[in-house]
């Protein structure tokens, strides 16, 4: 394998763990992001969120307000 495939492997497999922990975390605390894929166009990993509806962007709302103690 290549460097570069190498890093590429290795790109993915970051942004991917990343994208289970949002996924576990956005879960536990009651929200459903079924959206949720991977994007590799940049240097580095990206987690595009998709559209939400306005119910799930204000869950995701509650739960960082919550979340920073407001």
């Amino acid at each position: 394998m290549s460097v570069q495939g190498s890093s590429e492997l290795q790109k993915l497999k970051e942004v991917m763990d990343a994208r289970e922990e949002l996924a576990a975390a956005f879960k536990s605390a009651g929200v459903s992001f079924p959206a949720m894929d991977v994007r590799l166009e940049s240097t580095y990993g990206l987690i595009a969120l998709g559209e939400v509806s306005p119910a799930t962007a204000r869950e995701m709302a509650s739960v960082i307000a919550r979340g920073a103690g407001l």
